[in-house]
């Protein structure tokens, strides 16, 4: 069921903040180095995002944009060896650091713009990448004719990533959609409308997205001519995968564990948002 909302109740970055989902908990044990800063010392200043030291967080953007762009064995040669950067970079993802650092850029960028922080609608896709990385989770898309991963997102009507979910490209779109409706409500409990193309219309996913107490709108093309063709609400979401293939990590992914890929996910699309907020 959805969550009740008394009258004067805030539905904004507060409401969520307060609900305890994007926030973490600092270990009890002491930091273990100089660089080991906790997601609870992340604050949003103004329009900056600052850490504890600013030095140490500007060494830390270094560190993940050149792993985003380049790759974990071609790190600048300032760097700690690359086994060292991936161990920091698993514990942060542990602790959900990269994700959180997003939603709340995504919150403030949606106040920024003079909406509610938490959005009432979403465009749901998926899209097919391949693959590379031996022993990676990965499956044949017939569709697409590509052995690789598929990328379930969630996006607000403007195009911001609300939600990312991996799995094998022989997931059908139905299926991973029905793991995004499932999961949605924790993060951003206000959304009640989705949208969707034909794929996403199967009997399974609209009843279980009626349970959920969501309403899932098809648009269809009209015409059956070839090409691509603008319609509403759906090219916002293919924007958004233009928006990811900008990052040449994110071109096919190369990850072997789903958790360090959709952090990557994170990574590129909160830098994106951060940066018209920082300026």
């Amino acid at each position: 069921m959805a969550p009740c909302r008394r009258r004067g109740q805030p539905r904004g970055r507060k409401a969520l903040l307060d609900n305890a989902t994007l926030l973490f908990v600092r270990p009890a044990t002491p930091a273990a180095s100089v660089n080991d800063f906790e997601p609870t010392d992340v604050t949003i200043v103004g329009k900056h995002l600052h850490t504890d030291s600013q030095l140490r967080g500007a060494q830390a953007r270094k560190a993940v944009r050149a792993v985003c762009l380049r790759g974990w064995r071609m790190l600048p040669h300032d760097f700690p060896p690359w086994q060292t950067v991936y161990w920091w970079f698993r514990r942060f993802v542990r602790l959900m650091l990269f994700r959180t650092i997003h939603d709340l850029a995504l919150m403030v960028d949606r106040e920024r713009a003079g909406r509610e922080a938490s959005p009432t609608a979403a465009v749901v896709d998926s899209q097919t990448v391949k693959a590379p990385a031996p022993g990676a989770k990965r499956g044949y898309d017939a569709a697409q004719k590509t052995v690789g991963r598929k990328r379930h997102i969630l996006v607000d009507t403007d195009g911001r990533l609300l939600m990312v979910n991996l799995t094998p490209a022989d997931l059908s779109d139905s299926a991973g959609g029905q793991m995004l409706v499932a999961a949605i409500r924790k993060r951003w409990p206000w959304i009640k409308h989705l949208f969707a193309d034909g794929a996403y219309d199967r009997t399974a996913l609209i009843d279980k997205a009626a349970f959920h107490d969501f309403v899932v709108e098809v648009i269809r093309r009209i015409d059956r001519e070839p090409g691509f063709k603008v319609l509403p609400r759906r090219w916002v979401v293919e924007r958004t995968f233009g928006w990811m293939t900008r990052w040449r990590r994110l071109v096919r992914d190369s990850e072997q564990r789903l958790d360090v890929s959709e952090a990557m996910i994170h990574v590129a699309m909160g830098g994106l948002l951060l940066r018209p907020i920082s300026h």
